[in-house]
């Protein structure tokens, strides 16, 4: 017997995540949605002898499918019809949470409530009948504290319950009043039976869809040549509506499932009006950290001293492990000598290898460490102010606030914040965004950073970091503005943005979410960076006979024919150009390349301060930071955008701005008598 296909939905905020991660621990992989790059998790999980695969749903308010998450979510359940959907409630939040449920239940989906976090809810004062929820909605409802691991045992137990038990009719029915259902009813007749048929649902809830401007509902309208009736009669209905109500069908329809829900949260839900929930430590941080003075001050410093702890914890176990890697490449020297080996494996071994490799893996548990801050501020919920306390930058230049969200996944990695943008639901916000994304500071560069501020900063290495992220944000913000006063002119959309309830960050899901990252550094190690120093010591010791990554060596030509372009920014000798060159296909590998080249990480550290000056190597960090990204990042933008135009676009973009930033510190820098 195979597993049982369930789904978790839930608006942003509810503790989904949690739930998920509960359920289903390590077994769950994560890739990308059919046709879109909306993440799409997946997990499995057994209870007794049934299996069960569930599917996490993008978190959304409602299932009107104006934004790519609302469309993957009901397009999943439209079609895929999951056996049961987890549908997690906020208990402190009943009100809201209820309107996705709602839709559920009127499109007649099985559905299971988990009525999380219910220890929100009695701090607040806020008691639920359970009972008498479940006998308004008609289906189970469990009280859950995803976050502690409570009551899930009993939301596995009704789930279980609820596939067993065979249910004749999924389904609620809200009172419209005679004028909307009339209208609704005129709709239904007239949907074309092919698409009830397609996707196996029945007239009323097809036109409860075309009511709400449902995208797929339109499209498959649209292929059967169906969509110009639909669309006339909703004119005349709409017409009709705003001369008896004084609104449309869709406000209509809205509008009475919130009275629905009023009326049902006054019979389910008491608060003891004896608590003062304006006094609550929550609200209290909250008229500090999102300030509109001190807000964003209070966000660079706390971001200011990640950076400074980054190193402070981490150069005791860089240096351990940097320690270890030099051992390693002393018994394989010994060993080589000891069997024999040609000269050129030798060379291989430990110059290519230990060498290459080693120089980048020494960055390890700064990248861990660094990974484990960010997921404490996601998981304590301080990350989504940070975005808050932005907007007002992002308005200023004339994008949404959204924008930054994705901007600040970008410090992870560009590619997913490349996909993220997906949250914009104007092109040209979105298209800005796309445009400024690869100036976010990503960590596969962090490895060049801490080589060099640690080789030329010294004690201030970590503020030279930091400045660095700044830059990226600065230069973000500029060419924002520029794009939208040129390119994209237009005003941007209104943002609006839930925060979500302060935690207490657990030690588990910091350090899985750190460790997941990092991990994927250490993989990237051993293909991608491991390949490209392979190509660099092979062009190096080529042609037979010259001195290993010498002047008059292939990668030695190659980088003398670019090096004088470089010149006016200070680093035009080859080893930088070439280092440059091969960081296109991840910027990890200009530190492995560099290790290639000089000799491992001791040997950077003794043999770069003799090619670059402090002006010159903060010079070469700007260019790393600014110019063009990976070819991954490259190849999600094409894919997202669908143009090769805008794809040049951005490689072109990135390296005028990355050089003439580069070129104007160092040539400004000279001129102040810097070096």
């Amino acid at each position: 017997m195979g597993s049982i296909t369930l789904a978790l939905a839930g608006n942003p905020n509810t503790g989904k995540t949690s739930l998920f991660n509960v359920l289903t621990g390590s077994h769950q992989h994560v890739g990308n949605w059919p046709g879109v790059t909306v993440e799409r998790k997946e997990g499995h999980f057994k209870w007794g002898d049934t299996a069960f695969s569930l599917v996490d749903l993008p978190g959304i308010y409602s299932l009107g499918a104006s934004s790519i998450d609302e469309q993957v979510a009901s397009e999943f359940l439209l079609r895929e019809k999951p056996k049961v959907t987890i549908t997690v409630v906020d208990a402190s939040n009943l009100e809201r949470s209820l309107y996705l449920v709602l839709q559920m239940l009127e499109a007649g989906q099985p559905v299971v409530i988990a009525l999380n976090m219910t220890d929100i809810a009695q701090k607040k004062g806020i008691h639920i009948d359970v009972e008498e929820l479940e006998k308004q909605l008609g289906v189970p409802v469990v009280p859950t504290v995803a976050r502690e691991n409570k009551g899930i045992q009993e939301l596995v137990k009704a789930v279980k319950k609820y596939v067993e038990t065979p249910v004749e009719k999924h389904g609620i029915t809200i009172p419209y009043g005679k004028n909307i259902e009339d209208t609704l009813k005129r709709l239904a007749e007239a949907v074309n039976p092919l698409v009830t048929r397609e996707i196996e649902i029945s007239k009323d809830i097809a036109a409860l869809r075309i009511a709400e401007g449902d995208a797929a509902i339109f499209s498959l309208l649209e292929t059967l040549d169906n969509d110009k009736t639909i669309q006339k009669i909703l004119e005349e209905e709409n017409e009709k509506l705003e001369m008896s109500l004084g609104y449309d069908l869709l406000t209509a329809v809205i509008e009475r499932r919130w009275n629905y829900i009023s009326t049902l949260t006054g019979k389910v839900m008491k608060k003891d009006l004896s608590l003062k929930e304006d006094v609550t430590l929550s609200d209290k941080v909250d008229r500090i950290v999102t300030h509109r003075i001190w807000g964003l001050p209070i966000f660079f410093l706390i971001t200011w001293c990640m950076f400074r702890l980054t190193y402070a914890i981490g150069d005791p176990a860089a240096d351990y492990l940097d320690h270890w890697i030099g051992i390693l490449g002393e018994y394989a020297s010994i060993f080589i000598e000891k069997w024999g080996l040609p000269t050129v494996v030798g060379s291989f071994i430990s110059g290519g290898v230990i060498g290459g490799v080693g120089s980048v893996i020494v960055f390890f548990p700064h990248i861990f460490i660094l990974f484990a801050f960010i997921a404490i501020l996601e998981d304590s919920g301080y990350m989504a102010r940070g975005a808050f306390v932005m907007d007002r930058i992002m308005r200023a230049v004339g994008l949404h606030g959204k924008s930054f969200i994705p901007m600040l996944m970008g410090f992870g990695c560009n590619v997913p914040s490349i996909m993220a943008t997906r949250v914009l639901e104007r092109p040209r916000d979105r298209m800005i965004t796309l445009l400024v994304l690869p100036f976010m500071s990503c960590s596969a560069r962090l490895p060049i950073y801490l080589l060099f501020a640690g080789t030329f900063f010294g004690r201030n290495a970590g503020t030279v970091v930091f400045s660095l992220y700044v830059l990226g944000i600065v230069v973000a913000v500029i060419s924002a503005k520029l794009l939208g006063k040129t390119l994209f002119k237009g005003e941007s959309s209104q943002f609006v943005m839930e925060l979500p309830p302060y935690h207490v960050p657990q030690v588990r899901a910091v350090w899985g979410s750190a460790w997941e990252r990092a991990s994927l550094f250490l993989k990237k190690a051993g293909t991608v960076i491991f390949s490209a120093v392979v190509l660099v010591w092979i062009l190096a010791s080529l042609p037979f006979g010259v001195e290993y990554g010498s002047y008059n060596s292939l990668i030695g030509h190659v980088g003398r024919a670019m090096a004088p372009l470089f010149a006016p920014a200070g680093f035009g000798f080859w080893q930088a150009t070439v280092a440059l060159l091969l960081g296109l296909l991840a910027k990890e590998v200009v530190v492995g390349t560099f290790g290639a080249l000089l000799g491992g990480e001791e040997g950077l550290a003794a043999v770069l301060p003799t090619l670059f000056t402090p002006l010159s190597a903060y010079a070469f960090l700007v260019m790393t930071l600014l110019y063009i990204p990976c070819v991954a990042a490259i190849a999600a933008f094409k894919r997202e955008t669908n143009s090769w135009k805008w794809t040049f676009f951005l490689v072109a973009y990135t390296t005028i701005v990355a050089y003439g930033l580069a070129v104007l510190i160092y040539q400004g820098g000279r001129m102040f008598g810097l070096s």
